[in-house]
């Protein structure tokens, strides 16, 4: 793109990022004032020392009379830390200020030893030069930290293919315009059919499409040309997000959208090939729409799935509470939101066994009961939970309840088993999730060797640079990562071989379909052979009959899953099962 988006912001955009990754460093700016406190502080100092240096008076302390010239020294040194401080706390401004305030004094020395010939003043020259080059050496080290700040600002906030603000840079710039209460719309993006157009052509020139699709887009957010306040950044491969503000009318939100539209009617030239690609948006509106940021990106994400399953001519659709709530939609979100207000989310533990049926240890899943005690199938509940952005509140219950209880097992029983919990994207992309997880290991005493988050391949494909930070952090941390549907999505094994993962699992309809061909069967043991090569273990999930068990012990997968050695059970049944390991 030819320059880096962090210093392409307009300098609103741009104070909200900084702001941002203050945050993050958890660093604050000295207040303006202190500046002014520091100065007046140095030159009270430098008043007192000229006048004790010249006075013939004396103190009493302790019954001795102290002449008042020894206090010389002491205030002198006090004036250097102020200056010291100015310097460090000011960057530039305070540096060149300490410097022109340290220089002063050169004048008062210059005068004292050459023309009044007293040498008494010449400590106080030695500790002007001293100061000077502390200041120096503070300022020019400050100046080379300040690079490594910027790169840090670049990791943090910028999308590294595109250069554009990244979901966690998006999301808070957001949360700062929500928090002003500022009208906005939130615009999801969506390239149409890139997929495909990345396997036909290659994901380099896939990849180039991007950058120029987001320069162009930059552009146009840039140079103002839609009449509004925009902000576009980059959430995942193929997705962008648009916010919108200052805006006079829906009439006005469509013409802006109709503008990052029409930017890519002209065609791309990448490598000799002709590229046409489209986009599809769909939007939400604060506060009509809702007043919470997760919700409103969530409303967009379902206006944007209405229109890709149902094109029109203009690909710009608003959300409307009908895309969600149709009669059963209505009841079950309702009834989530009753469970979770009256702890009616619980869960149950599925085993995992090798093939000589010792437990691995168990997968946590979560479950719902309604407002009649009766349990929904997590198949209704998982989609609508996901849809209203209650999903991430339905797995931190589970996660927290799931974890005290196997840190009570393991303490127990001495056992050396694992605790799988499914992390959604939503709370993955959480900027307090590392925390979450930290608090939760501690208060449950559950060793973070025995916890193994559990990610969808999806999550590799769409969020893959920001789900990579986080999984390296989970991996430090001594915490197992698994691939949960694997080969229900697209990732490569380039993408493989960076996730810090320890598991494969592969999909359940891949194991039903296993022993039906003998392709099936040769898929599955490649996908077995792939993860063995990459150095992963690789579990079976959905194993329900003999045959299945057999032909995976051929193909030599390491674990299973499934009906035929352990459905889903209660807390209390897991125990027994663990009692009698």
């Amino acid at each position: 793109m030819g320059k880096n988006k962090s210093t392409n912001l307009d300098p609103e955009n741009r104070r909200v990022l900084e702001r941002t990754l203050q945050n993050l460093s958890g660093s604050l700016l000295m207040p303006k004032s202190l500046f002014v406190f520091f100065i007046i502080l140095y030159l009270v100092a430098t008043r007192i020392v000229i006048y004790v240096s010249s006075s013939s008076g004396t103190i009493n302390i302790m019954n001795n009379p102290v002449p008042l010239s020894v206090f010389a020294g002491v205030f002198s040194s006090l004036a250097n830390i102020f200056v010291i401080f100015l310097s460090g706390a000011f960057g530039k401004l305070g540096y060149i200020t300490s410097l022109v305030l340290l220089s002063l004094n050169f004048i008062g020395y210059y005068q004292n030893l050459f023309i009044r010939r007293n040498f008494a003043s010449l400590p106080g020259v030695v500790g002007n030069l001293l100061t000077i080059t502390a200041i120096s050496i503070i300022y020019f080290y400050g100046a080379k930290i300040s690079v490594y700040q910027r790169k840090l600002y670049d990791q943090a906030l910028i999308d590294i293919l595109t250069g554009l603000p990244n979901r966690f840079a998006v999301s808070e710039y957001l949360s700062d315009v929500i928090k002003k209460k500022e009208k906005c719309a939130v615009v999801l993006i969506n390239l149409d059919n890139f997929k495909d157009f990345n396997e036909a052509m290659g994901f380099d020139i896939g990849n180039r499409a991007l950058k120029e699709i987001a320069r162009r887009w930059d552009n146009v957010s840039e140079q103002g040309r839609s009449g509004t306040k925009d902000f576009i950044g980059r959430t995942s491969g193929d997705e962008f997000i648009l916010i919108i503000r200052n805006f006079k009318s829906e009439n006005n939100i469509y013409d802006t959208i109709k503008k990052y539209s029409d930017a890519l009617n002209e065609k791309m030239l990448i490598d000799g090939y002709d590229c046409f690609i489209t986009a599809s948006f769909g939007y939400s509106l604060f506060p009509e729409d809702s007043d919470d940021r997760d919700s409103m990106i969530s409303y967009a994400e379902v206006a944007l799935r209405e229109v890709k399953q149902n094109p029109n001519e203009r690909h710009i659709l608003r959300f409307d509470v009908g895309m969600l709530k149709g009669d059963r939609v209505i009841k079950l979100e309702s009834t989530i939101r009753s469970a979770l207000s009256n702890n009616r989310i619980y869960y149950s533990l599925q085993p995992q066994y090798d093939f000589e049926h010792k437990l691995r240890g168990f997968e946590a899943l979560a479950r719902m009961r309604d407002d009649d005690n009766r349990a929904v199938s997590p198949n209704e509940f998982i989609p609508v939970a996901e849809s209203t952005g209650l999903v991430d509140t339905i797995d931190l219950i589970v996660f927290k309840s799931a974890a005290m209880f196997m840190g009570e097992q393991i303490k127990k029983y001495d056992a050396d088993i694992i605790l799988g919990v499914n992390i959604s994207v939503r709370h993955l992309m959480k900027t307090n999730f590392l925390e979450e997880v930290k608090e939760i290991l501690q208060s449950s005493q559950l060793p973070p060797k025995n916890l193994e988050i559990e990610i969808t391949e999806s999550i590799i494909i769409d969020s893959f640079e920001n789900a990579l930070v986080t999984l390296s952090e989970l991996k430090k941390m001594g915490i197992r990562i698994a691939i949960d549907d694997f080969g229900t999505g697209y990732s490569s094994l380039s993408y493989l071989n960076n996730i810090p993962a320890n598991l494969l699992k592969i999909d359940k309809s891949f194991i039903d379909r296993m022993n039906e061909s003998e392709s099936s069967k040769q898929y599955v043991e490649a996908i077995i052979s792939m993860g063995h090569i990459l150095g992963l273990e690789v579990i079976s999930e959905g194993v329900e009959e003999k045959e299945q068990l057999e032909t995976l012990l051929k193909i030599g997968c390491d674990y299973v899953q499934g009906f035929l050695w352990g459905r889903p059970i209660s807390p209390k049944d897991a125990e027994e099962i663990i009692k009698n390991m």
